[in-house]
C-alpha cells in the first residue's frame, strides 16, 4: 500500500517505463490483431487504457487533461506518444496538488468506500492488466515483446539462452 505520494509516484514511474517499452514496440499492422472476430483489437485495448487514465483520475479528484478523440484509435506511434504525455502529466498533477494525507482520504469507488491509495493502486493494476493483454496480442501479431518483469522469449535468446517452457 502507498503511504506517501512519493511512494505512489515511484511505482507509477516504474510501471510507466515498462508500459512505454511495450507501447513503443507496437506497429500499425499489429493494432488490428484481435483476440477473436468479435473481440477488441490490440489497438482498441491499448488506446482504452491510455485514454482512461485522465478519466479515472479526474473521477477521483486529480485533474489531468483528457485525451482528444478517445473513440478513434490512432497510429501506434500516437498511442505511445500519448501515453508518455499522459503519464508525465499524472506525476505533475500529483506532485502539485496532493499530499500524503490525500492518499488516506476515503471516497466511493465503484460502489465501495476505499482510500485514495487503494483507488490509485487500482489504476496501476488496470494498466498492468491491459498491458498483459497487449503483449499476448503482440505475440500473436508476430511483434517482438520487450522485457517487462523479466526477459521475454526474445530476451532469453539475446542472452544466448533457451527460453524456458
Amino acid at each position: 500500500m502507498y503511504v506517501t505520494v512519493k511512494d505512489w509516484i515511484a511505482e507509477w514511474k516504474n510501471e510507466a517505463v515498462l508500459t512505454q517499452k511495450v507501447l513503443d514496440g507496437l506497429t500499425d499492422k499489429a493494432l488490428l490483431q484481435q483476440v477473436d472476430p468479435e473481440g477488441r483489437t490490440l489497438g482498441r485495448i491499448a488506446w482504452h487504457f491510455v485514454t482512461n487514465i485522465p478519466d479515472y483520475l479526474t473521477e477521483f479528484g486529480v485533474t489531468v487533461a483528457k485525451v482528444s478523440n478517445p473513440d478513434e484509435v490512432p497510429s501506434a506511434k500516437e498511442i505511445a506518444e500519448t501515453f508518455h504525455e499522459v503519464s508525465s502529466h499524472v506525476v505533475e498533477a500529483l506532485e502539485e496538488h496532493w499530499t500524503d494525507d490525500s492518499l488516506k482520504q476515503i471516497q466511493n469507488a465503484f460502489g465501495r468506500m476505499e482510500s485514495n491509495a487503494t483507488i490509485f493502486m487500482g489504476l496501476i493494476k488496470h494498466i498492468v492488466h491491459h498491458r498483459g493483454q497487449v503483449t499476448v496480442l503482440m505475440r500473436q501479431a508476430g511483434v517482438p515483446i520487450p522485457a517487462v518483469y523479466g526477459p521475454s522469449k526474445e530476451g532469453w535468446v539475446q542472452l544466448g539462452l533457451t527460453p524456458p517452457l
